[in-house]
């Protein structure tokens, strides 16, 4: 089966595969990199599931329009989820670092990150990254977080395809903090994310330089075939 992964800008992301189409923090409307093209837009974008690492604006986005829009089950911690019910989003599917959530074409996996998680000054729980599964491909993205050695465990234990790694320094990881992240998580590609959005992100990548990894820096609209 073919499966999809469409870079939308800052860190989010579009998976799609047979007749699902998975939305990672799908942060379009204001974001300074989004692509204004038809089906890539919050107004008209597709989703079966959408995944959110953590409850900050720029990652949480468009989900709730785009769920109560399309239908899509959201996946995320048990704080985010029981918010965006509140905001009229119907399905959800709460999960923590750890867990497993089976899907009809493979599973939504939460892990570890380290950075905070909040909307709007409400706690949505810990941050996480997620590990996606569709199509028989599985992608790492690891949220929003800084380096840390257990990235080599998600590796062995999950084996992605990809890794989407946030490398926009001061609030995340820097470009080469993610290239020793892709290093540790040992896929054979890995993308960068959240950087250059703003000018407080790093627009410089000429340290992502992973040994032994497959360095692919996609542009707001790319695809790449999995």
């Amino acid at each position: 089966m073919a499966v999809t992964l469409t870079y939308l800008g800052h860190s989010a992301f579009m998976l799609a595969a047979g007749g699902e189409t998975i939305l990672i923090d799908p942060f379009l409307t204001g974001n300074p990199r989004a692509v204004d093209r038809p089906g890539l837009r919050a107004a008209d974008i597709p989703a079966t599931r959408i995944v959110l690492t953590h409850g900050h604006e720029d990652h949480v986005g468009d989900a709730p329009a785009i769920a109560k829009r399309t239908g899509a089950t959201v996946h995320g911690s048990f704080e985010l989820c029981a918010f965006l019910a509140e905001q009229g989003v119907e399905q959800t599917e709460a999960g923590n670092p750890g867990g497993r959530v089976k899907t009809p074409s493979g599973f939504v996996a939460f892990t570890q990150a380290f950075h905070s998680s909040s909307y709007q000054g409400r706690y949505m729980g810990q941050p996480m990254g997620a590990v996606v599964n569709v199509g028989g491909k599985t992608v790492y993205h690891a949220g929003d977080t800084a380096l840390f050695s257990d990235m080599k465990l998600i590796g062995e234990l999950y084996r992605p395809d990809v890794a989407i790694l946030p490398a926009g320094d001061r609030f995340t990881m820097g470009p080469e903090h993610a290239a020793r992240a892709a290093e540790f998580v040992g896929a054979p590609a890995a993308i960068p994310c959240h950087f250059a959005t703003w000018p407080l992100l790093t627009d410089d990548l000429s340290a992502f330089r992973p040994k032994g990894v497959e360095a692919r820096v996609l542009e707001p609209g790319e695809t790449l075939e999995l």
